[in-house]
Formats: C-alpha cells, sequence, structure tokens
C-alpha cells in the first residue's frame, strides 16, 4: 500500500476518536500532516495552551486506532501548544521534567554549524568513530531530522528496527551505535513537520532509543539556531558542542550565530574546527586556500574558545563518503584519518 494511501486510512480512521468539547480526531483543526515511512506513522495533535492533560485520553485511543492499521509500524503522536505541559512518549513514558540525562549515556557531544554545507555530518560521523578508536564506546544521532545524511555516510541500507515493546533497536556500523530518521524514509522522502513535531521526533529517536551503555553519544545537529536545538538543550543534559565552519567570512558569520545560542541557553562550547581548510592537489602537491587561511583559528580566538584543529578538502573524504566509506574507518592510518583522530584525542583530554 503506498504511504499516501495508508495516511488517508489513519485520517479516516480517526474519526471514531472523540476530542474534548465534541467531534471527532479526524476533522480537528489541529491535526498535523499524517507522515508514514517503512518504520512509522507520526502526526502532532496542536491544542490551546493549558489543554493539553484534556487530550490526553484522545491521544491514547488515537495510538491504538493507528495500531490496527499500522502494519507493525511504530506509532508516533504528540500532543504540541505553543507552551508544551507534560507530553508523552509514544508507548506512554512520561517526559523527564528539566534537562536531563539520557538513560546509559554517560556524555553528549553535539556537533553544529551556523549553516548547512560546511561538512558538519561528515565531520560529524569521522569524530563518533574516532572517539570510538580512542577506546571509548559511541553511540551517534542523527538530529537534523529534515536533511538526514548519516545513514548514506555510514552506509546504512535497513530499515529501523522496532522491538516489541516500542522502543528503537539501533543500527550497528564500524562499531558505532546509530540512529537516523533517514532509516525509516524511503528515497526521497520529505520529512513536513511544524516544529512542535520535529522537537517530539526527535525526543522520541533520543529517549525511545536502547542506546546500551556508551561512554559517549554524538549528535549531529541540523544547521542553524531553530527549535530542534531548542528542545534538544532545554531538556537534554548536553556536555559541550563542536562548532564547524570552513574558512570564509561568511561562514565564520553564521557558525558565530549558533555560538551566541550556545552561550545563551548556557550550553558548554568545546571548540572550533575549520573545514575544507585547504586543498592539496594531486597531482604537484601544491596547496591552495580557496576559502581563505585561518579564519576559523583567528575566530576562535576572538570569541575566546578552543581551536580544535583544521580538516582538509580531500577528494577521498568526498568520494569515500558518498560511498559510505568514512575515512577514519576505512583508512584509518591515512592522512585524512589522522586529522579526524587529532580533534578527537583533543575531546577526549577534555574529557578527563
Amino acid at each position: 500500500m503506498a504511504d499516501t494511501e495508508l495516511a488517508a486510512r489513519i485520517k479516516a480512521a480517526l474519526n471514531a476518536v472523540e476530542i474534548p468539547g465534541g467531534g471527532d480526531l479526524a476533522s480537528f483543526s489541529g491535526l498535523s500532516e499524517i507522515i508514514v515511512t517503512p518504520s512509522a506513522v507520526a502526526f502532532a495533535v496542536g491544542v490551546p495552551q493549558g489543554m493539553e492533560a484534556a487530550f490526553g485520553p484522545a491521544r491514547e485511543a488515537a495510538i491504538e486506532v493507528v495500531k490496527t492499521l499500522s502494519g507493525g509500524r511504530k506509532v508516533m503522536v504528540s500532543i504540541t501548544s505553543e507552551k508544551q505541559a507534560g507530553p508523552k512518549f509514544s508507548h506512554g513514558s512520561p517526559q523527564p521534567q528539566g534537562k536531563t540525562r539520557v538513560k546509559g549515556v554517560r556524555r553528549i557531544i553535539a556537533v553544529g554549524s551556523g549553516k548547512g554545507g560546511v561538512g558538519k555530518s561528515t565531520t560529524s560521523v569521522n569524530l563518533a568513530l574516532s572517539l570510538a578508536a580512542e577506546g571509548l564506546k559511541v553511540g551517534m544521532l542523527d538530529a537534523d531530522l529534515y536533511g538526514p545524511s548519516v545513514p548514506k555516510l555510514l552506509g546504512i541500507e535497513d530499515r529501523t528496527a522496532l522491538r516489541d515493546d516500542g522502543i528503537f533497536q539501533p543500527h550497528e556500523a564500524f562499531g558505532l551505535k546509530v540512529m537516523s530518521i533517514g532509516a525509516m524514509l524511503v528515497p526521497g522522502q520529505a520529512v513536513v513537520w511544524r516544529g512542535p513535531m520535529a522537537t517530539s521526533g526527535l525526543r522520541q529517536l533520543l529517549r525511545e532509543t536502547d542506546w546500551g551503555d556508551l561512554d559517549v553519544l554524538v549528535i549531529d545537529l541540523p544547521p542553524g539556531t531553530g527549535d530542534i536545538h531548542i528542545g534538544l538543550f532545554q531538556q537534554t543534559i548536553v556536555d559541550g558542542v563542536v562548532i564547524v565552519s570552513t574558512p570564509q567570512d561568511l561562514a565564520l558569520i553564521d557558525a558565530q550565530k549558533a555560538i551566541d545560542m550556545l552561550r545563551r541557553m548556557s550550553v558548554p562550547i568545546l571548540g572550533l574546527i575549520e573545514n575544507m581548510s585547504y586543498f592539496i592537489a594531486p597531482d604537484t602537491g601544491n596547496r591552495y586556500d580557496i576559502f581563505g587561511t585561518g579564519g576559523a583559528e583567528k575566530a576562535a580566538e576572538r570569541l575566546d574558545i578552543p581551536f580544535l584543529g583544521a580538516i582538509p578538502l580531500v577528494m577521498s573524504i568526498r568520494e569515500n563518503s558518498d560511498a559510505g566509506a568514512p575515512p577514519v574507518a576505512t583508512d584509518p592510518q591515512g592522512a585524512e584519518a589522522s586529522a579526524y583522530r587529532v580533534i578527537a584525542q583533543r575531546l577526549v583530554a577534555g574529557m578527563r
């Protein structure tokens, strides 16, 4: 059955779910688009502030209705408002209040950027692998819900497994435990979610995944400073964020905005990485500073944060990333892997 057909059937079935004040959920104006993927069915119900608890029974009834049609998919239903007052996870566990740790995870390191196109996800993946090479047990969460690229970078092709108790079983790739909404989507499928639905979706991926026992969870953030970032930093203890930028002024301006957000939210900043720092021509060995030189290092000094290191612009990183073969995993002794390993060693030293 096509995803659109199943979504239509689910919406029609929601006319059996009564909502406070009369009427049914299918015709309720606060019902979001119903997203159907090979692994999940997800939608949100936007309600007036203060009505969250009243809609709780309708939410539970909706979950039961959808389960009968979902074909074993995980059912993710969220109650949202401008100020969320205690939404629940999809299998009924209450959301922890305030900033909390994630079960089984000792530390969380997030990797962010002020703008897209700076190689943040490639850096995130190779940093996670480099931390694992230092002897740590490492997981990775792809928080870029609108543009998930971690499955491509790590060669993950199978759909995400869902246990009988509604908990996600993460993928295993190159020794990492990995979770991404990208593994639940069909190729080319967009995630069309408003901010509250996206933050709820991320919360479920983070807290309804069996991470086991991890030393570090690396979170690949979306670019910018949006709802996903705010939701994560307000609800989860994040031990530090690494910012990725290219050397040119435009990227550094946006990186500075990301740093300003972190400081406003009292999130520790571990340092700045300069990606695509320089290019070495493979035929001549000449170095070319395509985006300028030393911009990120100077910016780090000006902003009073550590400069963690520079990653060159190398053809093999792009080629291997496209092939799902990150250099730290496939060529650990190569020069490209060494650049990431040095940065990981600096991060590990800061953990002690």
